[in-house]
């Protein structure tokens, strides 16, 4: 299968075209620093056969984070525990990248210290937190120094996972949280340059921390979906990807990884999928992710709709999922209680 080949992209040597999905699994202690059975947890995907891992969400701050367990890379012995993490997917063989996160309006004072949440405009989330299942509180709309503030500990964040050993960084801007809420009319109300222009966050975070690790280290992610807007679709798909994909030609993005909750499902505005719409204005790397099945992600690539393809709660279920697509064995069920709990 194409889909287990190895590729060459850029300076990354890929093993496979099999990538770990980033998952939250909240597997740091309170301090954001990485249990050591997450070395094994990471190793035994490579090992395996994975050619590319993106870690969980990492936060790059105390007040990024927005539930409990959350790892970090604001501090040296956040970065000194990675370390162990990447040497080990180094030396199985694999690429392994930190997703990099700041969940602004989703989060809670709970979680941060007492800090409170910040966002684009003052626009309470609705429902809860996770897994402590509190409301959200009403953010702080965002000052300009908050802003620098933020587009800065992206940068030093990054710095700190290359000093840790890692491949390339992932930077979060889908799914509803800070990057994505100055995206959209709903989270966004502001009527200065970050309410005119609402992918210029995005575009000065690209910016600052491809001159700080050099663009060729540098995956974005983004959604049309919001983790706590359900309803939420882009009127216009056409004319929001092309305002995306200006954004990432600018900054001289190489990997993009567009989310979808199911790769095959047209989007609700428009007649293509998600990723078949990113393939009409994006010629570079693309990472298709959405439920995907192996036979799935090996026609996407067949036809040159993607270059990579992700994988989540398979590789949890699976974390020998390349040999088992390998020697068509069948692959086991993904069970919540088992396989969200544990570091297996």
């Amino acid at each position: 299968m194409e889909l287990l080949k190895p590729i060459q992209i850029g300076n990354l040597s890929l093993q496979s075209k099999v990538v770990m999905a980033p998952m939250t699994r909240g597997f740091a202690n309170d301090s954001g620093i990485i249990h050591p059975d997450t070395i094994n947890y990471y190793k035994k995907r490579a090992l395996n056969g994975v050619g590319m891992i993106i870690t969980e969400g990492i936060a790059i701050s105390p007040e990024a984070k927005g539930t409990v367990g959350i790892p970090g890379l604001y501090t040296k012995h956040q970065a000194e525990a990675w370390r162990d993490v990447t040497k080990e997917v180094h030396k199985a063989g694999g690429v392994i990248i930190a997703q990099l996160w700041h969940v602004g309006r989703l989060s809670h004072s709970y979680f941060t210290g007492g800090i409170q949440p910040i966002a684009p405009s003052a626009i309470q989330a609705n429902g809860l937190t996770h897994k402590v299942n509190i409301p959200y509180e009403m953010p702080k709309p965002m000052t300009k120094a908050d802003i620098q503030k933020v587009i800065n500990d992206f940068a030093i964040a990054a710095q700190n996972a290359i000093n840790a050993g890692f491949d390339g960084v992932e930077i979060h801007a889908a799914h509803g949280y800070l990057i994505d809420q100055f995206h959209s009319f709903w989270t966004n109300f502001r009527k200065d340059q970050y309410g005119k222009n609402k992918f210029l966050f995005l575009e000065q975070i690209l910016h600052a921390v491809g001159s700080t690790i050099g663009m060729e280290k540098v995956i974005a992610r983004f959604s049309e979906h919001k983790d706590d807007l359900p309803l939420f679709v882009w009127e216009n798909p056409e004319e929001k990807m092309k305002e995306i994909m200006e954004v990432f030609y600018n900054t001289r993005v190489q990997i993009i990884h567009p989310s979808a909750q199911q790769y095959t499902k047209p989007l609700t505005n428009h007649f293509s999928t998600l990723h078949a719409l990113v393939r009409k204005y994006w010629d570079k790397t693309a990472i298709g992710v959405g439920e995907l099945t192996p036979e799935i992600a090996e026609e996407a690539i067949g036809r040159k709709e993607i270059q990579l393809a992700a994988f989540g709660r398979s590789l949890l279920a699976n974390p020998d999922l390349v040999q088992r697509i390998e020697y068509s064995k069948p692959l086991k069920t993904y069970e919540p209680k088992s396989h969200l709990l544990h570091l297996i």
